[in-house]
């Protein structure tokens, strides 16, 4: 009678349960797999063969049998090396070598030739997805456990080799469920102070609103201006995720195989910085199997876009449908992937090639065409979609010298909080949690303002300098502005400084 063995793979961002059934009778030798498995799920064979011979047991290759191995669901293409030790422990079940239920674990793990089990990823999804669907014990390698146990409702079984597993799950051995050390992962990790920053006031605000309300910011000026400076320093006054958000960023990050020892959860908001000769799939997410691009590594934090004209422009075109939906669908031939992409954009730019364009202390050595060309990429459907614009000139002599200290991270990020926690409360019950997510009736609800600022919005928006898209992110500004404040009402303060942010010169 064939022996079942659960398992468990990735979609995705998602995690699949994977059935694994094993039948074996006599017959001409053979090792068959079975249910759309990959190159490396196939390669299984060999690992599985030395593994159970390394641990005292007859393999499938000692014996005259036939074997075969199910995958189910068939029609889920099988990726990874997650497959390993439930097969090899399918095929001692099925060769009545083993004889414990294993009807409600999920088991994961690579095999070494000599039985070791080595790390796999994605193992905090599979145990999520193990703990929804009721299973009580997933059994992965060792150095998975902390990692697993995240999840609250099921038992991280750590082991280090099949012979351990083995002796564990005939009662040989007692091995305690793994509990991770939460205080131990969810310190603040050491960021850049944007008081170590000297002058820049102005920039800093922008920062300010722009980590409050979750708004894309572009910063433009000549070089050496502090414009990469400020982008990483904008992780210093962001609050911390709360441990649902946490959970779901470490889901993405384990499944891209970008947690470390270290930190097996990923409790500050991300900051990305893609290199821009980037190509449209290592941004937006593709492959083969699918993977998350920049822009999901992102998730609730910031993706930091240097150079940005330097982008190829279909990579930067690509951003528009994320930055509206926050999220990507990426379509294949053969599969349908949508990836999560709620970020803050903050993107910095030079004024023109060499970087001094209209620069009072310094000549542009462009010529007109270089500077059209180069600033064209600063127009358009995908600017529009940001929404502050603010400038970073060189920094004089006597703000580098100053000994005094500008407002420190804590003091900032303590606002944003506070703003945050407004919002919060706001948007209770729908989808959002912060301003720059507003649809058009919560626009309508949270953002009225004062009769005396209506003909000012009038008179930018009738001389074209702010577009409809323009006019209704000038209010999320202002509705941001007013939660720094703890203002209830939006007033025409806020609303001056918000146009300020959003009227550009006109080359």
């Amino acid at each position: 009678m064939p022996s079942r063995v659960y398992s468990a793979t990735t979609d995705g961002l998602e995690a699949k349960i994977i059935e694994i059934e094993t039948d074996v009778t006599p017959g001409l030798r053979s090792f068959t797999l079975v249910g759309l498995p990959a190159q490396e799920v196939q390669e299984a064979r060999k690992r599985i063969g030395s593994a159970l011979k390394s641990a005292g047991f007859n393999s499938p290759y000692s014996q005259p049998e036939r074997v075969l191995v199910n995958l189910a669901p068939a029609d889920l293409r099988k990726e990874g090396s997650f497959y390993d030790l439930p097969i090899a422990l399918g095929y001692l079940t099925a060769t009545s070598q083993l004889s414990p239920s294993l009807e409600d674990k999920i088991f994961i793990g690579e095999l070494a030739l000599d039985g070791r089990l080595r790390p796999v990823n994605a193992s905090l999804s599979f145990a999520l997805e193990a703990e929804k669907l009721g299973f009580k014990e997933i059994v992965l390698p060792a150095a998975n456990a902390e990692e697993a146990s995240l999840a609250q409702g099921i038992k991280a079984i750590g082991v280090n080799n099949l012979q351990e597993a083995l002796d564990w799950l005939t009662g040989e051995k007692e091995i305690t469920p793994t509990q991770a050390d939460k205080d131990k992962y969810l310190k603040k990790r050491k960021t850049l102070d944007i008081g170590w920053i000297k002058g820049q006031r102005f920039a800093k605000r922008a920062l300010e609103i722009s980590a409050a309300g979750n708004h894309h910011l572009m910063m433009t000026g000549p070089p050496g201006t502090g414009k990469t400076l400020l982008a990483k320093s904008i992780c210093s006054i962001l609050p911390p995720l709360d441990f649902e958000k946490a959970l779901e960023v470490t889901k993405i990050y384990s499944i891209a195989g970008l947690l470390t020892p270290q930190e097996i959860i990923v409790n500050q908001p991300p900051f990305r910085a893609p290199h821009h000769s980037s190509s449209e799939a290592s941004l937006l997410g593709g492959g083969n199997p699918p993977r998350p691009g920049e822009i999901t590594l992102a998730q609730y934090g910031v993706l930091f876009l240097d150079e940005f004209p330097e982008f190829h422009r279909d990579v930067l075109e690509s951003l528009r449908q994320p930055l509206e939906e926050n999220q990507i669908t990426i379509l294949r031939a053969r599969y349908r992937v949508t990836f999560p992409a709620r970020f803050t954009m903050v993107c910095a730019a030079n004024p023109c090639p060499c970087g001094y364009y209209k620069s009072p202390d310094k000549r542009c050595s462009c010529t007109t065409g270089q500077v059209q060309s180069y600033r064209r990429k600063l127009r358009g459907p995908l600017i529009d979609r940001i929404d502050l614009f603010i400038k970073v000139p060189a920094v004089k002599y006597r703000e580098l010298i100053k000994k005094e200290r500008a407002a420190q991270s804590t003091a900032i990020r303590e606002n944003v909080k506070k703003a945050r926690n407004i919002q919060k409360k706001r948007f209770a019950g729908f989808a959002i949690s912060t301003n720059s997510r507003m649809s058009p009736p919560q626009l309508k609800k949270h953002c009225r303002v004062p009769d005396k600022s209506k003909t000012l919005l009038r008179k930018f928006v009738d001389s074209g300098k702010l577009s409809a898209r323009g006019y209704h992110r000038v209010l999320k500004i202002s509705r941001t502005i007013a939660d720094l404040e703890k203002s209830a009402q939006i007033k025409n303060d806020h609303l001056q400084e918000a146009v300020m942010y959003r009227i550009r010169e006109k080359d």
